[in-house]
């Protein structure tokens, strides 16, 4: 069943990195551009891959023995709070910040075995809980800004 129209979460971390299947880095702000993904990002570019999303919730799960896991250590472009994001459907659009808004394009991956967050890790929630989209609109993302199913 998907998320109604006027759900909200929040965005906790904007990360990027310039390698890929690496940790991601948080940014104070990054520039998410149409068509194409966070300015900077090693998966930005055409196609429906453009941004990853991951929950705290699920990263939460993942935590044990006082391990802390940082923003970006899963590989995640948008870590966000509050909005069940494997009840999105493929489609469904969502206003993320000011004005960008992202379409949900794929749930889970395939992970290439093994990447180094999971062996740096060893163990990674992005094949079963992180979702991914393409950047219908631009906009700036910040730490904070809401995270609005559209429809």
């Amino acid at each position: 069943m998907a998320i109604t129209k006027g759900n909200k979460g929040r965005i906790l971390a904007v990360c990027t990195s310039s390698e890929k299947h690496v940790k991601k880095e948080p940014h104070q702000s990054c520039l998410l551009l149409k068509e194409h993904g966070l300015d900077g990002d090693s998966h930005a570019g055409p196609g429906h891959k453009q941004v990853s999303l991951l929950a705290r919730e699920s990263v939460v799960k993942m935590e044990r023995d006082g391990l802390k896991l940082p923003a970006g250590v899963f590989g995640e472009n948008i870590l966000t709070e509050g909005i069940e994001l494997l009840s999105l459907e493929v489609g469904q659009r969502v206003k993320a910040g000011g004005s960008a808004v992202l379409e949900i394009t794929e749930k889970g991956k395939t992970c290439v075995t093994p990447c180094s967050i999971f062996q740096h890790v060893g163990f990674c929630v992005m094949p079963t809980e992180g979702i991914f989209a393409r950047v219908v609109e631009p906009g700036e993302l910040f730490p904070g800004d809401t995270l609005e199913v559209m429809e």
